[in-house]
């Protein structure tokens, strides 16, 4: 890794850990008997997927959940089994957020959602007494962007906002195809195993 001058995170599988099989549970709970159709390790589908990329509202996504589930089930049943992926930040992951901001501009690019991103996601981020934008210099969330990775567009978007270089940028991802799509702007990467401690990766 040379001269490094910005470090992109993915969030899920790379700072947070998840559990897709307790989300899988907690909707096959509440009724969703086909819910292994829609939720994938990397990449979802369905209503799933149109809420990641911004496609429709989390009160459309809900909608269409319960013609899966019945009209009976509340939006915080459904936001807390969605919530279920998401197990935690390990907290020696965001000491090193905070040792890595002092020498680096931080961003993170996250095919996420709205029901995560604005109620359980901040929480997990806030164990140190800080808040999401104490450790990154800007957010790049696909459902406000409009496009997931690996699209192309999604790092042409990044590049054209911030101005960043490439070649001068880490990203950190835990699927091949994003790191692939990454490695065709010129980005240097690196492919974080499931849990992995990355820390040795960065001289601190």
């Amino acid at each position: 890794m040379k001269n490094i001058k910005t470090i992109i995170f993915d969030l899920g599988g790379v700072l947070m850990d998840l559990d897709k099989q307790k989300c899988i549970d907690a909707f096959e709970d509440l009724g969703f008997s086909d819910i292994t159709e829609y939720l994938g390790e990397y990449e979802q589908k369905g209503m799933f997927m149109d809420l990641e990329d911004g496609t429709i509202s989390a009160t459309e996504f809900r909608d269409e959940v319960r013609k899966h589930i019945g009209e009976a089930i509340t939006d915080q049943q459904i936001d807390e089994a969605f919530n279920r992926f998401l197990v935690g930040i390990p907290e020696q992951k965001l000491t090193l957020l905070r040792q890595l901001h002092k020498s680096y501009r931080l961003f993170m690019l996250s095919n996420t959602n709205p029901i995560m991103f604005e109620s359980r996601i901040p929480e997990l981020f806030r164990i140190q007494g800080l808040n999401i934008p104490d450790y990154f210099d800007k957010l790049y969330l696909s459902y406000q962007l409009g496009v997931t990775k690996p699209s192309p567009k999604i790092f042409e978007k990044i590049i054209a906002d911030s101005g960043i270089l490439p070649q001068e940028t880490l990203f950190l991802d835990d699927s091949q195809k994003n790191i692939d799509a990454a490695r065709k702007f010129g980005f240097q990467t690196y492919l974080v195993a499931p849990r992995e401690d990355f820390s040795f990766i960065f001289d601190l």
